[in-house]
Formats: C-alpha cells, structure tokens, sequence
C-alpha cells in the first residue's frame, strides 16, 4: 500500500495530471506525469491542509480491463511497482497510470518492466538510480 500522502485522491488532482502531463505510452499502461503539482484553488477544501510533500501517484483501471477481481488484482501489481519506483520522481511530481486491457494478462514482471521504460521515457534516459 501507498503512504497517504503519496496517492492521488480527488477526480481534479487526476485531471490536472492527465490534461497537463506529459504522457508515455506501452502495450499494458499509459503513464501521465506532471513534473510540478497545481497549487491549490484559494479557498477550496484542500487550502486548509498543508501541501504533499513528495511524489504521488494514482490509478485508473476501468471495466475493459475485466471484472472486479482482475481490476482489483491489477491495481495491487500497479500499486507495488510504482511504489518500488516513486524514488525516481522529484517531490513535486504526480503520476497517474491508466491500464490498458492488456494489463488483466500481463503478469507483475511485465507490468514492472512497463512501468520502468514509461518511466525512464518520461524523465529522460539519465534519471536511472541505484
């Protein structure tokens, strides 16, 4: 499981990440990364609280991926790779991972080697860590 603070949670913080983002396709996963968040509307909700600090991600696994047992068990492979990689984001960045169909076949080590080479297109080749 993600740390609170590390997950996407409301329908604008999607938005804002998926029409703004930079965008990189594979066969099981399209990634939308935003290198820097919105700032908070003033007087919204979200204004009380103090900023994210550090990277997010989310996740969008819809109906053509398959039932909710296979959407369920895809979401727990995405949620654990992301997590192994969210050290390679700067602390103010968003992701939001949509999985394609593709991804109710794919097995974990399929959708982690998306996972990185969507990664590494999005940050540039010379962001790999160790």
């Amino acid at each position: 499981m993600l740390p609170a603070q590390a997950r996407l949670r409301r329908r604008p913080e999607f938005t804002a990440v998926v029409r703004s983002g930079r965008r990189a396709g594979r066969p099981t996963m399209v990634l939308h990364y935003l290198p820097e968040r919105p700032a908070p509307a003033a007087g919204g909700p979200a204004s009380s609280q103090a900023p994210p600090t550090g990277p997010r991600a989310g996740f969008v696994v819809g109906k053509a991926v398959g039932n909710s047992v296979v959407r369920h068990r895809v979401t727990r492979q995405l949620r654990a790779a992301v997590r192994a990689e969210l050290h390679r984001f700067p602390p103010t960045a968003d992701l939001v991972v949509r999985a394609r169909p593709e991804a109710a076949a794919a097995g974990s080590a399929v959708l982690r080697r998306d996972l990185s080479a969507g990664m590494s297109r999005l940050l540039g080749d010379g962001s790999r860590s160790s």
